[in-house]
């Protein structure tokens, strides 16, 4: 039985959408903990109602990233995860923290990478002229929202599109990416040759 960790900084509704998909789907696998770098994070009240050990690194009590990072993967190795989820987890990693999950750190984006890495991505996309959006489920290397492509999801921009309503729209299209991601990497049918990863089983890695 594989082992979750996921890492939250607010509500946390992928993380909600992953402990659903592995519960309803019967994943070989559970959701372990839930950790934030936030004492008020939302997510954490669904956790508790749902049995599942969290935690608080709060990363305003430590006087570097170094530090915060150092004590967030000791936290999150009491829990002896197999897979560290980040969702909506708002700080950025160290390389240090980055190599010690390597392998096991995987991370949704809202856009198609590479374009649109960092925030503002769904204004950015509208200001663009952009036609498609999207999101991006990756392993995370030390290079911010790069990192081997595990599958994309596409969502068309429309016209008289927001980014609050592109920003809804590409959501819901993570809430179904992000957990069928979680899953194969759990079940062990993904393969990876430098930056390409590659379904075993040939399950399409492009959601439309």
């Amino acid at each position: 039985m594989k082992r979750i960790v996921i890492l939250i900084s607010g509500r946390g509704s992928n993380m909600e959408a992953i402990v659903r998909a592995c519960a309803m789907e019967g994943w070989m696998a559970r959701v372990v903990a839930v950790v934030s770098n936030r004492a008020d994070a939302a997510g954490l009240e669904f956790a508790r109602q749902h049995g599942i050990a969290s935690a608080v690194v709060d990363h305003e009590a430590f006087e570097s990233r170094d530090a915060f990072d150092a004590e967030l993967a000791r936290v999150i190795d009491t829990f002896e995860p197999d897979v560290v989820a980040l969702a909506g987890f708002m700080r950025i990693l160290t390389d240090a923290f980055v190599e010690h999950f390597e392998g096991r750190l995987i991370n949704v984006h809202p856009s198609l990478l590479p374009a649109f890495t960092g925030l503002h991505t769904h204004r950015r996309v509208i200001e663009a002229g952009c036609k498609l959006a999207g999101a991006t489920v990756h392993f995370v290397t030390p290079t911010l929202d790069h990192g081997p492509i595990i599958a994309q999801a596409v969502v068309p921009v429309l016209p008289g599109d927001t980014p609050q309503t592109l920003a809804a729209r590409v959501l819901e299209r993570e809430h179904v990416l992000y957990p069928r991601a979680v899953r194969w990497l759990v079940h062990g049918l993904l393969t990876r040759d430098g930056n390409t990863v590659t379904h075993t089983r040939g399950e399409p890695q492009l959601l439309r």
